[in-house]
């Protein structure tokens, strides 16, 4: 056997170069790069190999360790999980600085693979910098945090130890089902130590997605059920973009007068004028998806979680004699709530149910329902996004400047607040992937990290962040790395001055305003943020500007612009979307000095009585 001696961390940078994908024919590197912040724990093991294959695996510096490896994970999103990267860090708050970015990838099933340092295996400078001691636990570090939030942990104390370590991470990250993050906590002396490796642990290889076809009995109770179905619906979630299955997803509605709603994950499977479509379901949903899936009796599940914004904390498919056909390459959520499982991937799964159902299509008053439906609701978003307003804007009118100015190509981007709502409503996709939203962790400071990403995974389309000034001021750093790269965003960010979206939630459970809108703060002097000049410091243009009109024009000149663009906005902090959308199980308190609470609290006792939870 041929060996090659290396470090352990000279073993990993070459592994990672020598992992390939095929994507339309082309064969191309697996991981895009590695995002690296250095430390002790790092610099001499990991930063040195990485210089050494710098050719082949580019090295990006970040300035926050949660924000790049956010910017992996939006890249691998907008990849459909065919390319990913990796994160390197120190140990001590670099690495534990990762450990809610591990969490998002987690939630999202999405791959990227963690590399922090970690403390020495010989223990003899124990402890050093940063080092977590337990006085019970000898055997833990920082790193530890990292088991819950990753679907693989491990930790290589021993150069030789990496050899199956990286063959386990590589299955699990390109793996449709099991898919997530990664840790591989990397001792700082083992990154150094040399060992003899096989030369072939370093032979190219080339992963391709595995398309996993559905069984013969699961796919006959299927076509079984949808046949006698009269109401039959759709909900389409992350794993039918993750699959690329949008064109066969469109094809199966139509041909069997199906209509379709989308998850967060799923919004942009279809386009928004395809007749199936009816946009948004659930909490943020619209009144035309969520009407359908009231009355619909079976619901076909394509790659989705049904995360309870997706269910309406399960009240939302009222119809008491309604089943799910649980369509998913994961079991876990093929089977969620007595679902009839079809585990398969998306496109393939799609084709051979289409198959199996052919000559079939819905009662015909059923799809005339929808597509009535759909009309109502389109009516409803063009009064709620239109311009005209002589107060402060709404998030829906800021919406609506951007979707007026934008292209079919272009990728909205964002995470947390009021906007996620406002954006799964009213936002009218074109084109796949148009819309990237993280709303299974809904981690706020996600939003420029994650366009960064989505922009290193497709240069070629505009990507626009929309985010609120609490999540800007949670994290910005990012926006200095756009520019640093040359990667250029336009951010528009709507300062509503608060916590909006939480102070909405607080007032409708009966409570007062309080501790989310600046105004309703401990404070001494209420902040007035500069974000335009805050901005500009960070090397992007940035301008603020007063209305809708203002907008538009500012929109269409980022679009000529060759660095980031930075747009403010005062928005109005009250103002919602009350058309459409559905219940959401949040607990209201039982005993209450607070008169609105107390009524808060029968409303939503009478609430949960809709909700069908395990039938």
């Amino acid at each position: 056997m041929s060996t090659i001696r290396l470090t352990m961390a000279q073993a990993v940078a070459r592994f990672l170069a020598a992992q390939k994908t095929e994507i339309d024919g082309e064969i191309l590197p697996l991981f895009a790069g590695m995002w690296a912040i250095f430390g002790h724990g790092n610099v001499a093991g990991i930063g040195e190999a990485l210089h050494g294959v710098r050719d082949k695996l580019p090295t990006y510096r970040a300035h926050n360790e949660q924000g790049m490896a956010h910017a992996a994970i939006a890249f691998a999103k907008a990849s459909r999980r065919r390319r990913m990267m990796a994160c390197t860090t120190s140990i001590g708050p670099g690495a534990t600085n990762m450990v809610t970015a591990a969490a998002v990838a987690h939630v999202n099933r999405l791959p990227v693979l963690l590399l922090p340092g970690d403390v020495f295996a010989n223990r003899k400078p124990d402890p050093v910098l940063q080092q977590i001691e337990s006085f019970a636990d000898g055997t833990v570090s920082a790193n530890d945090c990292f088991r819950p939030v990753s679907r693989y942990f491990d930790r290589i104390a021993r150069p030789e130890q990496i050899i199956p370590a990286l063959q386990r991470a590589m299955t699990l990250l390109t793996d449709p089902a099991e898919c997530g993050p990664v840790t591989l906590a990397l001792c700082q002396d083992a990154q150094a130590e040399a060992y003899d490796y096989p030369e072939s642990f370093f032979a190219e290889k080339i992963w391709k997605p595995r398309r996993i076809r559905p069984d013969a009995d699961e796919l006959a109770k299927a076509v079984e059920l949808i046949r006698n179905a009269k109401k039959p619906f759709i909900v389409a979630g992350g794993g039918v973009l993750y699959s690329g299955a949008e064109k066969v997803l469109s094809a199966f509605a139509a041909k069997h007068g199906l209509a379709v709603g989308e998850t967060q994950a799923g919004k942009s499977s279809l386009a928004h004028d395809d007749p199936a479509c009816l946009g948004s379901i659930g909490v943020t949903g619209t009144g035309a998806a969520n009407a359908l899936a009231e009355e619909a009796d079976v619901v076909i599940a394509v790659g989705t979680r049904l995360q309870d914004f997706t269910t309406g904390s399960w009240a939302l498919f009222k119809n008491p004699s309604r089943r799910i056909v649980g369509l998913n390459v994961q079991t876990f959520d093929a089977t969620k709530h007595n679902a009839l499982p079809l585990v398969a991937d998306a496109k393939v799964g799609l084709e051979e149910l289409s198959a199996a159902l052919q000559g079939w299509k819905a009662p015909e008053a059923w799809t005339t329902k929808a597509r009535d439906e759909k009309a109502c609701w389109f009516a409803a978003s063009a009064r709620y996004t239109d311009a005209t307003n002589d107060k402060l804007p709404s998030d829906a009118q800021v919406i609506g400047a951007v979707q007026r100015t934008s292209a079919p190509t272009d990728v909205v981007v964002c995470a947390a607040g009021g906007l996620p709502g406002e954006l799964h409503k009213h936002w009218q996709a074109r084109t796949a992937l148009g819309y990237h939203m993280e709303y299974g962790y809904s981690c706020m400071g996600y939003e420029i990290a994650g366009g960064l990403g989505v922009k290193m995974a497709d240069p070629s389309r505009e990507v626009i962040v929309m985010v609120g000034d609490g999540s800007y001021l949670m994290m910005n750093s990012e926006l200095a790395t756009s520019v640093m790269l040359g990667h250029k965003l336009t951010v528009v960010l709507l300062d509503n001055r608060g916590y909006g979206c939480i102070n909405r939630l607080q007032r409708a459970t009966g409570s007062e305003s309080f501790n989310n809108l600046l105004q309703h703060t401990n404070h001494v002097t209420l902040p007035d943020v500069d974000f335009a000049a805050h901005a500009a410091a960070l090397g992007a243009q940035a301008v603020k500007v007063k209305g809708i009109a203002e907008l538009e024009d500012a929109l269409k000149k980022a679009r000529e612009a060759t660095r980031s663009t930075v747009i403010v906005i005062d928005t109005d902090p009250l103002i919602s979307t009350d058309a459409g959308g559905h219940w959401w199980d949040v607990a209201v308190p039982e005993v209450s000095a607070r008169a609105e609470v107390n009524t808060a609290r029968k409303k939503y006792e009478n609430a949960l009585t809709a909700q069908r939870v395990g039938d």
